[in-house]
């Protein structure tokens, strides 16, 4: 059977290796690229809350300037949840009972 050696790809290393600080140019280069990186990602925020905005001005438009959120304030204002599925009882209200004490 024929053995073949692989070439090593790697040399040994005959003597620890110290760590040798970056220069200047790359702590440069460096600080240049997370500043790029940092500038493209709010640039990228703000377009995303800018569509935001604009799509939800058109909804508004669509729905003919009512917010979603008054309606939903509405409907909470005179039902309340727990009293639809049956979990609490109902709460009365202050016109009707004052009805019932005065016996009309």
């Amino acid at each position: 059977m024929a053995q073949t050696t692989q070439p090593n790809l790697v040399r040994p290393v005959a003597a620890p290796q110290h760590y040798a600080p970056p220069s200047t140019r790359e702590l440069r280069a460096q600080a240049v690229h997370r500043l790029q990186f940092g500038l493209a990602g709010l640039a990228g925020m703000l377009l995303l809350v800018g569509l935001a905005n604009i799509i939800m001005n058109r909804a508004q438009l669509a729905n003919g300037g009512q917010s979603a959120s008054a309606e939903v304030s509405k409907e909470s204002s005179t039902s309340d949840p727990l009293a639809d599925i049956g979990v609490a009882p109902a709460a009365v209200s202050s016109g009707t009972e004052a009805a019932k004490k005065s016996g009309r």
